[in-house]
C-alpha cells in the first residue's frame, strides 16, 4: 500500500497522457511541491483531530485530503493572474506535479500505520480533486452562460468538501456513506476522461 501512495500520482499522469495526450507539468511545481511537503512534514499537522466529529472532518480537509490539492491550485491561479494569461492554463499538470513529493513523504510517514484509507483512498481522492477541479475550470471558461458558469463554480467549491466527507465517513466506519462521497468526488474525473476522448 505504501508503494501505491508513492507511485499512484506519477502513474495517473502517465495514464492521463496516454488517454488524452495531455498531462504536462513543470519543474517549478515539482520543486515547490517538494519544499512545501518537507515543511509540512517537519511542522506536523495543522489540526489536532478529536474523535469522529467536526474536528476530524476539518483535519481531513486541511491536513489529509483537500488542502494539499487546493494549495497548488491557488498558487497556480495567482501565477496566471500575474502573467495575465489563461489560454494555456494547465491546472491539472501543475497540481499533479506538485503533489508527487507530497505523496512520497506521506507514503513514508503513513507506512507504519498500514491504513488503506490513508495509503490508497487518499491518493485516489487527491487525483480526483485535482483533475476534477481542472476539468470544471476548463468547462467553466468555455461556457458562455453565466448561470452555467455559476454551476461549475459551485461544483468546484463542493468537490474538495466531498473528498473530505469521504475521508471522514470512511474513518468513522460509515462505509456506505464513504463510498457515496468517494463516488461523488470521482464524477468530474470520469467525465473528463469521457469528454476528452
Amino acid at each position: 500500500m505504501s508503494f501505491f501512495c508513492l507511485l499512484w500520482v506519477p502513474f495517473f499522469l502517465l495514464l492521463r497522457r496516454s488517454f488524452t495526450g495531455t498531462g504536462g507539468g513543470s519543474v517549478f511545481a515539482l520543486l515547490f511541491g517538494s519544499i512545501t511537503a518537507v515543511i509540512q512534514f517537519l511542522l506536523g499537522d495543522l489540526i489536532t483531530p478529536g474523535g469522529f466529529g467536526f474536528s476530524r472532518w476539518l483535519y481531513g480537509f486541511i491536513d489529509i485530503v483537500s488542502l494539499p490539492v487546493l494549495f497548488p491550485i491557488i498558487i497556480y491561479t495567482i501565477l496566471l493572474v500575474f502573467r495575465r494569461s489563461s489560454g494555456n492554463a494547465d491546472f491539472e499538470g501543475f497540481t499533479m506535479f506538485w503533489i508527487i513529493p507530497v505523496g512520497a513523504l506521506r507514503a513514508l510517514s503513513w507506512s507504519a500505520q498500514s491504513d488503506p484509507l490513508l495509503l490508497v483512498a487518499v491518493p485516489l481522492l487527491w487525483t480526483a480533486i485535482a483533475a476534477g477541479i481542472a476539468f470544471l475550470i476548463h468547462m467553466m471558461m468555455e461556457s458562455y452562460s453565466a448561470i452555467i458558469k455559476i454551476g461549475y463554480f459551485l461544483c468546484i467549491l463542493l468537490l474538495p468538501v466531498s473528498g473530505a466527507f469521504a475521508y471522514w465517513a470512511f474513518f468513522s466506519q460509515q462505509t456506505l456513506l464513504g463510498f457515496l462521497f468517494f463516488a461523488i468526488t470521482q464524477v468530474p474525473l470520469v467525465l473528463s476522461f469521457v469528454i476528452s476522448k
